[in-house]
């Protein structure tokens, strides 16, 4: 056996613990694992898919309607929040046994119990099992914060939504994140009445402003409400429903109130503070660009280190670090232009710089065009699809690149690859556009 029970033991089963599980089990390396709840971490179990489910069952209250203008007609349009309930759930399960299999067929130990760090290389479980690690790699990843008010913990966050008993009526969401906006989104195609609250100015902070002013105005033509600028001072629960005070003077009732306020790195109960690893000023686990902590056999991935949360990136932080501790040569991970959507009606993709960033460096062109899809008129849908190009004026390189409207989420991750490819405006003018269709638009911006 060696030394060490294992040559690396992970505490975290999510997508990013269980990539480099995998990986260094491949290599010929003894894993061991530890997930205290459920495999798949945020993203297969309380996040990205079930979200993107209710994206899909939200989407066809649109598509009837819709349908009307191309000769369609449906006398009915009823959605049961159980039946789709259980479809979703039976979902969640059959992934989450993927996982499972996966990390079987590697052959990683798995221990389906809290793991908690006890030395440099040494972890202890609930059952009292002590288990020594050459390394030791956490990837706990993140948890959603509720408000610091009166009544805060009266709220549910995104990881309650998806075992809701019933479809509300009314709620209202704290928050104007992306987090903030899909629900909103989600919620508003079911049929519920939603308003948002949230303390800035716009939502959807830290986008381009062409991206944020266009979903505001989407969200407001769908009836969606948006209080810019608040925050609630307290909540109170009334008989069946809850009563949220957002000034001297006013107040609003809902049936639920999803705190969608920000995440935060999970690191309870791990056993940092006897270890003293440092932190950031947010409670993140500080790494170097090895992801290395401040015990130098003890590493960290992912949400858990608040660097860029977003599971593609900590999968690709999972290889980076198997390269890093068993390959041949050291790897940092790259997160640099990575590509990113926001699952709201209409989407938003987006890779690279706002702007507003751009023009803090750079002499700049700004491409743009907003436009109605074909068909539109016929479904009776006037929504506008944004696209939009920031180049540098001095190399012609594309800086940044921001879409809002059906499709996004695919067109951003195509174009992700020709800008890490360093893709000039000239590059797009001469490419010959595909007809008719969306994306050819991105070629003829002028």
């Amino acid at each position: 056996m060696g030394k060490y029970d294992f040559d690396l033991f992970i505490i975290g089963a999510g997508s990013g613990g269980v990539r480099a599980a995998r990986l260094a089990s491949k290599l010929g390396k003894r894993v061991g694992i530890a997930e205290e709840y459920r495999f798949g971490g945020t993203c297969v179990i309380r996040g990205c898919v079930p979200k993107k489910l209710m994206v899909f069952a939200s989407s066809y209250s649109k598509i009837f309607q819709e349908s009307a203008g191309f000769g369609w007609d449906y006398k009915e349009h009823l959605f049961s929040w159980n039946k789709f309930s259980k479809s979703m759930n039976s979902e969640i399960d059959r992934l989450e046994g993927i996982y499972n299999e996966l990390l079987i067929s590697s052959n990683v130990k798995i221990f389906q119990q809290k793991a908690k760090i006890t030395s440099s290389n040494s972890v202890i479980l609930n059952d009292k099992t002590v288990v020594t690690s050459k390394y030791i790699l956490i990837a706990t990843g993140g948890e959603p914060l509720k408000p610091d008010i009166e009544g805060g913990d009266l709220t549910i966050t995104s990881d309650d939504i998806f075992n809701l008993q019933h479809l509300p009526q009314k709620m209202v969401i704290i928050g104007g994140g992306y987090i903030a906006c899909e629900f909103a989104s989600i919620f508003n195609g079911f049929g519920t009445e939603v308003t948002i609250i949230y303390r800035g100015d716009r939502i959807l902070r830290g986008f381009d402003n062409d991206i944020r002013e266009t979903i505001e105005k989407s969200f407001l033509k769908k009836g969606i409400k948006i209080i810019n600028n608040c925050f609630p001072s307290s909540i109170k629960s009334n008989k069946s429903k809850l009563e949220l005070q957002i000034s001297k003077k006013s107040q609003m009732q809902a049936q639920i109130i999803l705190s969608a306020i920000g995440r935060k790195p999970n690191i309870q109960n791990l056993g940092l503070d006897k270890l003293k690893l440092n932190l950031t000023k947010e409670g993140a686990i500080k790494v170097n660009k090895f992801q290395q902590t401040s015990q130098k056999s003890i590493y960290a991935i992912g949400d858990v280190t608040n660097r860029l949360n977003l599971t593609p990136v900590a999968i690709r932080d999972a290889a980076a670090l198997i390269d890093t501790l068993f390959g041949e040569k050291k790897r940092s991970p790259d997160h640099k232009l990575v590509p990113t959507a926001v699952f709201t009606k209409p989407e938003v993709g987006t890779v690279g710089l706002t702007e507003k960033e751009a023009r803090e460096n750079f002499t700049v062109k700004i491409f743009k065009t907003s436009f109605s899809s074909l068909g539109s008129r016929i479904k009776n849908n006037q929504e506008k699809i944004m696209m939009k190009l920031v180049v540098c004026n001095r190399t012609d390189k594309i800086l940044g690149c921001h879409i809002v409207g059906d499709g996004a989420s695919e067109l951003i991750q195509i174009f992700g690859i020709s800008m890490k490819m360093g893709v000039k405006k000239k590059d797009i003018d001469s490419t010959c556009a595909v007809h008719p269709t969306i994306a050819e638009e991105i070629v003829t911006l002028s």
